[in-house]
């Protein structure tokens, strides 16, 4: 009996002994910041929103994985505004691809060449069959013209009307037999009518139009208005395969150094900024929530200052009166298809999130092209961490 109770005693103060050390580790942790730096420990080096390489030139993303149907947008909104077929008007909702309402002429960059590909290009890469889809599933399709098709399609005009069938039956609504297609498209009646207008598009595969798929998509009308879910396998087409990412030049790297908060105030040595302010827009305002920068030379103390804060000006053409032309102050490190954008900044736990922002640009007849600000966003971008390296691409002035 009494070596039960010796047992229960001893056990008591074993009990009492860890208690008050685990108090006091706890204390310790908390007063000297021990608490952050085994978190900071324990934490991976950096969390990918979307894939990434850590590659020597800093964190770039896995153009291999990136694809249009992974980019998810974050905030719901809708515009109006003028374009190839009047007024126009783009709506999207939180949670939503962006290659649901996103067009091919927002991307039409020379660091992406989107409107080089043709459709077996992407079909061979995706293993899509393209005698099961129809007409209708290439949505550019809808609003060619006789004029349209024969000058993009290689060879199209030199063949009989009666040996195509879609074009066929569209001259057969017109009471019109035989003759070839180039003949055809010259009928002062039949130049501006749409094909998708006089035939049902979805009765008719694909490859029913001879060479269709062999045509590069910016040999065909007004391609630039189709959405990017409107050319069959593009949305889930990794960005690997598109042509012009050669180009980028990502020499400019510096890494994360220090993320501060939005107690921050009037910072004047930014490296961020827009096409149309520079790249070095200091930030006169209250709330400058930023992350330092180190790397050679000046680049040392300079501050990419959080979009979510400050909003710069941005776009040209008509389009520039879009968001009252302002978007987040940003970069872009990998041409001007998106901006990237330091977003959320986790100072306690040194955690950087920068987000993705996009544009809305249109080629109007007797005006030529014209883009919006960047303010189709966030989408999810990288992740960082203090001392993790980051491109900052062109170009590479400093303040």
């Amino acid at each position: 009996m009494k070596s039960s109770f010796r047992l229960n005693d001893n056990a008591l103060r074993y009990l009492i002994f860890f208690s008050l050390l685990g108090s006091l580790l706890i204390h310790s942790f908390i007063r000297y910041g021990l608490l952050n730096s085994l978190v900071g420990f324990l934490l991976p080096k950096a969390s990918a929103q979307v894939p990434i390489v850590n590659s020597p030139n800093g964190f770039t993303p896995d153009w291999s994985r990136l694809r249009f149907s992974d980019m998810i947008i974050s905030e719901s909104n809708s515009v109006t505004y003028p374009g190839t077929r009047g007024t126009e008007t783009r709506t999207w909702t939180a949670g939503q691809s962006i290659s649901e309402f996103m067009e091919l002429g927002d991307f039409e960059t020379p660091q992406l060449a989107i409107e080089n590909l043709n459709l077996s290009t992407i079909a061979s890469v995706q293993g899509i069959n393209l005698s099961r889809l129809t007409l209708d599933d290439f949505q550019l399709t809808q609003w060619q013209t006789l004029p349209n098709l024969v000058k993009a399609v290689p060879n199209l005009g030199n063949r009989n009307v009666n040996s195509v069938i879609p074009i066929r039956d569209f001259a057969r609504r017109f009471g019109i037999n035989g003759s070839t297609i180039a003949n055809l498209s010259r009928y002062e009646n039949l130049s501006n009518v749409q094909l998708g207008r006089v035939i049902n598009l979805k009765n008719y595969p694909l490859t029913s139009i001879p060479n269709i798929q062999n045509t590069s998509i910016n040999r065909f009308g007004n391609w630039q208005d189709s959405r990017i879910d409107g050319v069959p396998g593009l949305s889930t087409l990794t960005w690997d395969n598109l042509p012009g990412l050669r180009t980028l030049d990502l020499s400019f790297v510096a890494k994360v150094d220090l993320p501060l908060g939005d107690i921050e105030a009037n910072r004047t040595r930014s490296i961020s900024g827009s096409y149309q302010d520079g790249f070095n827009v200091p930030c006169l305002q209250n709330n400058c929530a930023h992350t330092e920068m180190s790397g050679i030379g000046e680049t040392t103390g300079t501050q990419w200052i959080s979009g979510k804060f400050q909003k710069v000006n941005g776009g040209f053409g008509i389009l520039k009166a879009l968001n009252d032309g302002k978007e987040p102050t940003g970069r872009n490190p990998f041409g001007s298809s998106f901006k990237q954008v330091v977003w959320n900044i986790y100072e306690g736990s040194g955690k950087v999130e920068t987000t993705m922002f996009f544009r809305i640009c249109k080629t109007i007849p007797f005006i030529g092209r014209t883009c919006s600000p960047y303010f189709i966003g966030p989408v999810p971008f990288i992740e960082y961490q203090e001392k993790d390296p980051i491109v900052l691409g062109q170009p590479n002035s400093l303040p």
